[in-house]
């Protein structure tokens, strides 16, 4: 059993972009600017082996009934730590139901935290799992948010029974920016979910896969113009989705028209989530967005533009 190195740990996990237009559900990526802190202290006051919520905003006390405690649990578990508890306070950055991963930075910086208070032992792989389990019990069992908060970078998920993922790296030297435009508007997960078609037919099944393909590729090789359409190809997900946020269609087509490479819902929504590799232009074409979900959805909104976070959860 592991003994604690520190007293007191804080932590930071970054926001996500998850499906990136066709790739539902195994499809992801961290960006910068956004994100979730969680301070992990050991508390004599809590029963060894526990977890005790401290301090949080909106979200219940009760550590399993939200996923920054259920994710410390499981990385408690998995360290195999019995003797002494732990409390969490978790400072929420992002607002719930965005889009944007806000129960995976939430669980993703629980789990990371728990583990740098024990001396950092869980690899990768493991912090993922311990937020998955968080994942399934708030939003449903599809690693694409948790893997890039705590990993960073993009990452393909291939399976979560067993855990499978591949890490895309991003060229350093290509520049990628996110112009992320959230309206004041919420897209329960599990709302979002129900919406989804239970077949689909071949040709979309096809057309699908050839689009998340090229985004992978266009990642892999830094084509920022390649993955922007390709984000805007998907013909399953996104059609059933962009009825249920007001103006979202219209916000799209501001977005290209603006001059950004691609626009898509991100995650469940109803943040909407373009590209560029310009940071000006970025600015334009936010504003061409915000203007599109007021005049057409009637909903006011606030974009920025941020770059991929390369490094996932760390310690601050």
């Amino acid at each position: 059993e592991p003994t604690p190195v520190f007293s007191t740990v804080r932590t930071f996990a970054p926001a996500t972009v998850a499906n990136l237009g066709p790739g539902f559900d195994f499809l992801g990526c961290a960006v910068s600017g956004l994100g979730d802190y969680v301070t992990v202290s050991v508390d004599p006051s809590v029963k060894p082996g526990r977890v005790a919520i401290s301090s949080i905003q909106r979200l219940p006390l009760d550590p399993l009934h939200n996923c920054a405690g259920i994710s410390a649990i499981a990385a408690l578990r998995s360290l195999g730590v019995r003797s002494v508890g732990v409390s969490i306070a978790l400072e929420k950055g992002l607002p719930l139901g965005s889009g944007m991963g806000s129960s995976a930075a939430s669980a993703a910086a629980a789990a990371f935290a728990v583990n740098a208070l024990f001396g950092g032992r869980l690899s990768g792989a493991d912090l993922v799992l311990a937020g998955l389990e968080s994942e399934a019990k708030v939003s449903g069992r599809h690693a694409d948010n948790i893997a890039p908060s705590i990993l960073g970078g993009f990452v393909l998920v291939l399976g979560c029974d067993p855990l499978e993922f591949v890490p895309l790296p991003f060229p350093s030297e290509r520049k990628l920016l996110f112009v992320l435009v959230s309206p004041e508007f919420e897209a329960p997960t599990k709302k979002m979910r129900a919406v989804l078609p239970e077949e689909i037919g071949f040709k979309e099944h096809i057309w699908n896969c050839r689009h998340a393909a090229a985004a992978v590729a266009a990642i892999s090789s830094g084509d920022v113009a390649a993955l922007g359409a390709a984000m805007s190809a998907d013909r399953i997900v996104e059609p059933r989705r962009s009825p249920l946020i007001p103006g979202m269609e219209a916000v799209k087509r501001a977005a290209v028209e603006a001059g950004a490479f691609g626009c898509t819902i991100s995650g469940a929504g109803p943040t909407a989530v373009a590209v560029t590799d310009d940071e000006a232009k970025g600015r334009e074409i936010g504003d061409a967005m915000v203007e599109a979900f007021l005049k057409v959805g009637g909903l006011r909104a606030k974009a920025s533009v941020q770059t991929l976070d390369r490094f996932g959860a760390r310690v601050v």
